[in-house]
């Protein structure tokens, strides 16, 4: 399956840079953002969803002319169908109204058949739930089909145990603080397993949506972005994958990731611009010398019609974003 200098082999290795310019380092705290919107298919979901094929095919779950079927806000969605389309498989994604209509295009220019949920689980009132009956009645109809299901698959986080973290660790000697945000859990949990089995000190930190239920948010807030929280707790969170959470609001996802664009020139996902505003509040508490790692999501491309439209913003917020860094928050 696996050959050298291919798609499937460039997944991972991404870089980490210094966050100089967003992050005043006059107290030595030191920023650096893990550009996971840099994977090709890029965000982070390109681990988890090679992790999962691999595994699969490798156990003759799936080969060639199989059909893969997924939920997914977005991201996942994309490193399938892109994972799929270069091993010759069917890949079906189930998707929700949140998601964009640039990730839909992406999706569909990979191949990838859209099956889209329109209305949220009665129950719940989120769509989280209504994705998954509708993968279980496809699984049902569709002969042969396979579910990686991401959300309590052990190879999502395991992706993030033997490669995310693991690049992290190799790369600096001294690591306080790892941020990224939440939504599988797949992330925090591989990369807290790893920090645990070679007793690092670093703390793990979820970045969690207000809204989300994953970390059990007293907010009734509508989530406006795919990517960050979700409408159930998934099975990794029930197994502390952070050492703290801290939520934030629809609005911060906005200013941190014009932030991050403004002073870093780095266009990158609101879950990212979610994390970027956790670490701003974090460092007022980070001690001189901190080191922290922030993780760069997914690219901003697919939020041009959001997250990076002034009128969009308005209309949603009442307020706008400033030219300069200081003045969105």
């Amino acid at each position: 399956m696996m050959e050298e200098a291919n798609l499937l082999s460039v997944i991972g290795n991404t870089p980490l840079v210094r966050l100089g310019k967003l992050f005043d380092e006059s107290q030595g705290i030191r920023v650096y953002g893990k550009l996971e919107l840099l994977n090709p298919g890029g965000s982070a979901k390109d681990r988890p969803a090679l992790h999962m094929i691999r595994k699969a095919w490798d156990e003759g779950k799936i080969g060639p002319h199989s059909v893969v079927v997924e939920s997914s806000s977005g991201n996942m969605a994309i490193s399938l169908a892109a994972i799929c389309r270069y091993l010759n498989m069917r890949f079906i994604c189930v998707l929700d109204t949140r998601t964009t209509s640039q990730h839909i295009r992406l999706l569909r220019a990979y191949g990838a058949e859209v099956d889209l949920v329109e209305q949220p689980d009665a129950a719940t009132g989120e769509f989280l739930p209504a994705r998954i009956q509708r993968v279980q009645e496809l699984l049902q109809h569709i002969p042969g089909s396979y579910w990686p299901n991401q959300y309590a698959n052990p190879n999502n986080y395991r992706s993030h145990y033997d490669t995310t973290m693991a690049e992290i660790a190799a790369q600096l000697d001294r690591i306080d603080y790892v941020i990224g945000g939440a939504s599988t859990c797949g992330t925090l949990k591989g990369c807290r397993d790893y920090v645990q089995d070679f007793g690092m000190p670093t703390q793990i930190v979820a970045v969690d949506a207000e809204g989300s239920a994953i970390f059990g948010s007293d907010s009734s807030s509508v989530r406006r972005f795919p990517g960050l929280g979700a409408g159930i707790v998934p099975p990794f969170a029930r197994e502390q994958p952070a050492d703290r959470v801290i939520h934030v609001s629809d609005w911060e996802m906005v200013a941190g990731c014009r932030q991050l664009l403004n002073e870093e020139a780095l266009m990158a996902g609101p879950s990212s611009g979610g994390v970027i505003s956790a670490a701003k509040r974090l460092t007022s508490e980070m001690k001189p010398g901190a080191v922290c790692v922030v993780i760069v999501h997914d690219r901003g491309e697919r939020y041009l019609d959001t997250v990076y439209n002034d009128e969009w913003v308005f209309e949603q917020f009442g307020k706008r974003v400033g030219a300069k860094a200081e003045a969105v928050l």
